[in-house]
């Protein structure tokens, strides 16, 4: 270990290189060195700091990670009371706001107002003596609030020290602790898969953070804190205006919300408010208003304060993004993958700019979460174009009438059976082919490419026939005609006759193909090559037992039990039987089951152009005869496909000396195979 003077330096320089790292990284949004080398240096900087304790100092970078908890919060007192604001709730009070500052000012003209967003969370008081951030406190009634110092610390856009070599003497200023939108969606999920509580709204959050007697925990939060005011300088001249105060605090490391501005009149600061309003939902962090403030100083000193507020200052609130509702009822909707959501029916509610009277309650696991029940009153939250949901539920409020939500045993669109897979929160409808409310999605899967591959026969244009009701299953597609075709929207007859062509050769199929064209759950296209190459043929998979569709290989419990409840149902049997009678088939593999694979345990890789089939084609070949089919060259890599253009896996393929074949071998060993 170096020796105390070599520590001290390099400790100085360490807290330099850190802090500077910090504001670059957390208020200004520009990092300058990765995560890696930034715990690189603060490790370095803990070692020292712990091989010589008195280095550590308070304003230490180290000392934002925690420290030991506290029996409980002191009391602080503010230099200067912290004052709650006046609300604005439309344009003609903000005007009469205007009048009121202008006619006690007795200014003539527009005045200059400093613009800022009001963010949704905990308003604080810094303290700094000489530079250095010696305290930190909430609100509280704004004369008297809580000792928050060692949980400040931990948040790294409050600077430890100031930026300026020529510190106040005595420092005050007052801002925004809160928790962006995006840090809010980690804790909650987090609380949720830890079964622990969950947070209503950032704002909370932020609050149930900053009030941890263990610093350790605030410091796994994500906090950040934007100034708004300042509150006390001594030792230093004050700017003239709200607006250079601002730019001073933000020179010397703290952030201050990009989006203040400076506008002059009433009128152009009632235009800020709705150029916000419409970027609320796009900000990374919940806001619930515009505050304005007189920008002059000296206006702000001759305008004063009338009980806990001040006269140059006022708040234009946004619509309410939380209220207070009954739930009146719930009711079951069926999704297009098959999925059954409970959707609360709300007593409606004016909340987010909106009437709200409907919410999904998601599944059975929120709703147990939630301990929701039909009576119950809730908090409802609506954030811009986001689905409203049921946050809360106000238990002291809930009625002796309240009833418990139960979930629907059959499919309320085709009656089949719901079920619910063990580990799953979601119960689903067992109709597959059937249910109507799936139709859609049926369809557009069953025409994909690595089902029967239905060229120019997308999304759009299965809606467009659903919709018109001319297709109401798969089956359904193979006896459409040409009329019903081309007097569709942007389908003239020659794409008519294109797509009839399309489907006349999607007939002609793999067993693979076929089965994943089903849309079974769990059964993926490798799983469907699975089962094809066990059972070789339909008949013997329809007639497999639960036991029996286990032995597959990549086919569990899970799997085994969709299949065979699909094969179980008569409506699904049908559509089947449909489909084969209208002449989907595919060649019977010729491949001896008693005797192995030819390719099996095999690696392939593909690269290049191929003229003869399509890459898709090709891989599906090569997995019927048993090889595992990579996207790149490795050591395990037993043989390589080259078509056209061949590029960089080809040039691998010979530095490790892989046996390589062209486009013709491979159709060869699939004619040897009876696979052309």
């Amino acid at each position: 270990m170096i020796d105390a003077d070599e520590a001290t330096l390099e400790a100085a320089l360490l807290k330099k290189q850190l802090s500077q790292h910090n504001y670059l990284y957390y208020t200004q949004d520009n990092p300058s060195i990765p995560d890696v080398e930034y715990d690189r240096l603060l490790r370095r900087l803990q070692q020292i700091e712990r091989a010589y304790p008195e280095l550590q100092e308070i304003d230490s970078p180290t000392q934002r990670i925690g420290g030991e908890p506290l029996k409980e919060f002191k009391a602080v007192f503010h230099i200067a009371p912290m004052l709650s604001l006046d609300n604005a709730f439309d344009d003609e009070e903000l005007v009469d706001f205007d009048h009121r500052v202008t006619e006690r000012l007795k200014y003539q003209g527009k005045l200059s107002y400093v613009c800022e967003p009001k963010l949704d969370g905990v308003a604080v008081s810094l303290l700094y003596k000489n530079g250095v951030l010696v305290r930190g406190g909430t609100r509280g009634d704004g004369l008297v609030g809580e000792d928050i110092t060692d949980n400040v610390r931990t948040i790294h856009s409050v600077p430890l020290r100031l930026k300026t070599d020529t510190p106040p003497n005595l420092l005050e200023v007052r801002g925004e602790i809160y928790l962006p939108k995006i840090g809010f969606e980690k804790i909650n999920h987090e609380a949720k898969l830890n079964d622990e509580k969950i947070f209503v709204n950032p704002r909370n959050a932020a609050a149930g953070s900053l009030r941890q007697l263990d610093s350790k925990i605030t410091a796994s939060r994500p906090l950040e804190m934007s100034v708004y005011s300042l509150g006390k300088i001594e030792g230093q001249d004050c700017p003239a205006t709200h607006i250079k105060t601002l730019k001073m605090l933000e020179s010397w490391g703290f952030l201050v919300n990009p989006y203040t501005e400076v506008v002059e009149g009433i009128n152009l600061c009632a235009d800020y408010y709705l150029k916000i309003f419409e970027a609320r939902d796009s900000l990374p962090y919940e806001i619930d208003g515009i505050v304005f403030k007189v920008n002059a100083f000296s206006h702000q000193q001759r305008l004063g304060s009338v009980a806990k507020a001040p006269r140059w200052a006022i708040a234009r609130k946004f619509p309410a993004q939380e209220e207070i509702t009954c739930l009146e009822a719930v009711e079951f909707q069926v999704g297009r993958t098959g999925a059954i959501t409970p959707v609360a029916r709300l007593k409606p509610v004016f909340v987010g700019g909106v009437t709200v009277s409907n919410a999904s309650l998601h599944n059975q696991n929120e709703i147990r979460r939630l301990n929701i029940r039909i009576g119950d009153s809730v908090i409802v939250r609506r954030a811009g174009d986001v689905i409203p949901q049921v946050v809360k539920v106000i238990l002291e409020k809930r009625p002796i009438s309240a009833k418990e939500i139960i979930f629907p045993v059959r499919c309320p669109e085709c009656d089949s059976l719901t079920i619910q897979v063990d580990g799953e929160a979601t119960i689903r409808c067992s109709g597959g082919l059937v249910c109507s409310a799936q139709r859609k999605q049926a369809i557009k899967h069953f025409v994909s490419r690595k089902a029967m591959d239905v060229d120019g026969l997308g999304e759009k244009l299965v809606d467009q026939l659903v919709d018109q009701e001319l297709i109401s299953s798969v089956d359904d597609l193979y006896r459409l005609d040409i009329d019903q075709l081309s007097k569709l929207e942007r389908m003239g007859q020659k794409s008519a006759e294109n797509l009839l062509s399309a489907l006349e050769a999607s007939k002609i199929t793999t067993f693979p193909r076929f089965l994943y064209s089903l849309g079974i759950r769990e059964i993926g296209d490798a799983t469907s090559l699975s089962l094809a190459q066990h059972f070789k043929n339909l008949e013997a998979l329809q007639d497999s037992s639960l036991e029996g569709l286990m032995n597959v290989s990549d086919v569990g419990p899970v799997a085994a039990g969709f299949i065979h409840r699909f094969f179980s149902q008569m409506e699904n049997i049908e559509v089947v039987r449909k489909l084969l009678s209208i002449g989907i088939c595919w060649p019977k593999s010729t491949l001896d089951k008693n005797k192995p694979l030819p390719l099996f345990g095999q690696i392939w890789v593909l690269t290049g152009g191929m003229e003869a089939m399509g890459r898709p084609e090709a891989k599906e070949k090569l997995q019927i005869l048993g090889a595992k089919v990579a996207g790149s060259v490795s050591l395990n890599t037993d043989c390589v496909v080259v078509g056209a253009a061949a590029g960089s896996k080809l040039k691998k393929a010979n530095e490790l000396n892989i046996k390589v074949i062209d486009e013709s071998t491979l159709m060869q060993l699939f004619r040897q195979n009876n696979l052309l």
